[in-house]
């Protein structure tokens, strides 16, 4: 039995995880509604087989939605942003659970890492490039991590762009230390979605990942996060340590960007011209509030 003074935070608790979990649900589910067809995607100019890296931008760009995510709903913003700068940009499904539509990411997540790895061989065969870059939200900038660390990635791989990824996993705010005291909850959650059990900080799943070091050599890694992120907590924890490493705090850049753990993935301008210097270094310009407009 629970101490008293726990005992009686417990239905809190459980109305606030709830509620946690159908808001970040929520959030995904107008852009969901409002998604079209992989044809519409193509028709903005992404998931194009035909089109060929240019001299500027010889690699293609994968996209790797967020947890609840889709290949269509994460990216109507960066997606169009990124081929109007001159890049093939490619997204793909992953971790679908049966019978459930439109929101993935919910798999085990080194199953999903692995649906990552056969699409970019897709999309390697299909443009010539020897080397892809990735850029992934959420879950989407951390499960690479596996494919690169595990599966043979860091061959194929020139640069991985996280944006608000939990490469440590997270507490949710704090909220998954609150699992030991309803028994059967954690059970619940690896049998039915394994997917978000895997992010929990300190799973097996996140401890295996991080084992022997965050990066592997020949990748560059930028890490793009919102002091504002209630979903990643801490936030600094989404920060990896290796070398080829940029860690980009999105305030740092733009003190009055008020995005959270979604917007900075899914329309927030700054985050996204971050995310065209890292792909491009070369030719990076300064990330400012005026970036929003650019």
């Amino acid at each position: 039995m629970l101490p008293r003074s726990r005992a009686s935070r417990a239905p809190r608790a459980r109305r606030i995880l709830a509620a946690l979990l159908l808001a970040v649900a929520a959030v995904a589910t107008p852009a969901a509604a409002a998604a079209a067809t992989p044809t519409a995607a193509t028709s903005r100019g992404w998931n194009d087989y035909s089109c060929k890296p240019s001299a500027a931008h010889p690699r293609p760009v994968v996209l790797v939605h967020g947890t609840f995510g889709n290949s269509i709903d994460n990216w109507l913003v960066l997606a169009p942003y990124l081929v109007n700068r001159g890049y093939c940009v490619y997204s793909l499904d992953y971790g679908q659970l049966p019978g459930v539509p439109v929101f993935h990411g919910l798999g085990p997540i080194d199953e999903s890492a692995g649906q990552l790895a056969s699409f970019v061989d897709k999309v390697l065969a299909a443009t010539g490039a020897p080397e892809a870059d990735l850029v992934g939200h959420s879950q989407g900038g951390m499960m690479p991590n596996y494919y690169l660390k595990f599966l043979g990635g860091a061959a194929k791989v020139n640069a991985l762009v996280g944006i608000a990824p939990d490469n440590h996993g997270t507490t949710l705010l704090g909220l998954t230390k609150l699992l030991p005291y309803f028994p059967g909850v954690e059970d619940l959650l690896n049998d039915h979605t394994p997917g978000l059990a895997d992010q929990v900080a300190g799973s097996p799943f996140v401890t295996k990942l991080n084992a022997g070091g965050d990066t592997v050599p020949g990748v560059r890694y930028t890490v793009i996060a919102t002091r504002y992120d209630e979903v990643v907590t801490p936030y600094r924890t989404q920060f990896l340590d290796g070398p080829d490493v940029r860690n980009v705090l999105l305030q740092d850049l733009c003190p009055v960007d008020l995005s959270e753990h979604v917007a900075i993935g899914t329309i927030d301008r700054i985050a996204f011209h971050e995310v065209a210097n890292a792909l491009d270094p070369a030719h990076a310009t300064p990330t400012t509030c005026a970036s929003a407009i650019g």
